[in-house]
């Protein structure tokens, strides 16, 4: 009798199993659906020749956690896009590496702007299913400099968040961000905004050491400012910038990362 309850367990257990498989594939199965729908709207001409991918939101990419993929939840992507934005005009160039969802709020943010004050923003990016967008570049971190030669030295603001917590990543895509940076002659830096060129990179906390070597040059600090994820994280995120604005101040005692 026993033997037998054990395999009528097993079974159920089986279908149980089974019926969670179907349930996930016939959802992985519609989501593609419609991201294909999305990808061929977004080839098409909408009135007054916008671009559609500013209607775009984050709900159209589910995450691949096996490829480290955590979106920021809607208050963090935003608040980080508008710092990107402060200030910035049609000269401006803004590269967002490896934080598609802070992309995308820039797109949502930028497209209620005048089009001749907006600025250039490029997406490195892993993930192919963002060359949805024409701003997408293809950045995979094991290469870091194998990037379009006309990005080299031409980006004044950078968000990065390397896709994961190692020295070896984080110190790949330090490499890319400084090849990013725009530089400044004597000259532009007696007229330019102190604050250029501004960097924010968001990772763990455990990165703090690592991340004071890596970014020492360009003033990095810890700031107050905490990240958040859609659906959350283990480790504790922080955010680190080498300017402070009405988002976020130094962390205390903080003389680069602390």
């Amino acid at each position: 009798m026993d033997e037998e309850e054990n395999t009528d367990d097993k079974l159920t257990l089986s279908l149980e199993a089974q019926n969670a498989l179907q349930s996930f594939l016939t959802e992985r199965h519609q989501h593609q659906a419609q991201f294909d729908e999305l990808r061929a709207r977004s080839t098409q001409d909408t009135p007054n020749n916008g671009d559609p991918t500013t209607m775009i939101s984050m709900e159209a990419f589910a995450e691949d956690w096996n490829a480290s993929q955590f979106w920021y939840d809607d208050a963090t992507a935003t608040t980080l896009a508008e710092q990107l934005l402060d200030e910035a005009n049609q000269h401006s160039c803004i590269a967002v590496v490896s934080a598609p969802s802070v992309f995308v709020k820039l797109k949502h943010l930028m497209a209620m702007r005048e089009s001749t004050q907006r600025p250039t923003v490029w997406l490195l990016e892993f993930d192919r299913r963002f060359d949805i967008f024409n701003e997408f570049v293809f950045y995979d971190f094991n290469r870091p400099f194998q990037l379009p030669a006309h990005l080299k030295g031409t980006c004044d603001r950078i968000l990065c968040d390397p896709p994961f917590l190692s020295e070896d990543c984080q110190t790949k895509a330090a490499t890319t961000v400084a090849w990013l940076t725009r530089s400044t002659t004597a000259s532009d830096r007696l007229n330019a905004d102190p604050r250029l060129p501004r960097f924010v990179t968001c990772t763990g906390q455990t990165m703090a050491p690592l991340l004071q070597r890596l970014y020492r040059r360009v003033g990095l600090r810890s700031t107050s400012f905490r990240p958040r994820h859609v659906k959350g994280l283990s480790n504790e995120f922080r955010c680190y910038a080498n300017f402070e604005c009405p988002a976020w101040t130094w962390e205390d005692g903080s003389e680069g990362v602390p």
